[in-house]
């Protein structure tokens, strides 16, 4: 019973350590990276809040088709997908740019950047 008792130590410094490294909400905003799910004629959120330098944008089509253009920047993606830019400080707004239908225009959402 003894030989095996050295095991002990080992297995909750590996139980420890495995839950440091736990799994995050894929939906989340961590560090420069945002997850923009989009359904019919609306994003999940009205505000997606990330700090400055670069920043990823993915984005998920929850219910219908649609893309996504951030006025000031670069990013444009085309159905679903990722793109990374370098923002500044600033408002930047988010809309649909796939036509999706009778709510398509009024389709839109805020990237605050800080």
């Amino acid at each position: 019973m003894k030989k095996g008792l050295w095991l002990l130590p080992l297995l909750l410094i590996s139980i420890l350590t495995m839950a440091a490294c736990g799994s995050e909400d894929a939906s989340s905003n961590e560090g420069n990276t945002v997850t923009v799910e989009a359904s019919n004629w609306e994003f999940d959120k009205q505000e997606y809040t990330v700090p400055a330098g670069n920043v990823t944008i993915n984005l998920k089509n929850a219910d219908g088709y649609h893309g996504i253009t951030i006025d000031g920047t670069d990013i444009n993606i085309d159905g679903e997908g990722k793109a990374t830019a370098n923002l500044k400080a600033g408002e930047y707004t988010i809309k649909c740019n796939i036509p999706c239908g009778e709510g398509h225009q009024e389709m839109t959402a805020l990237l605050v950047v800080e």
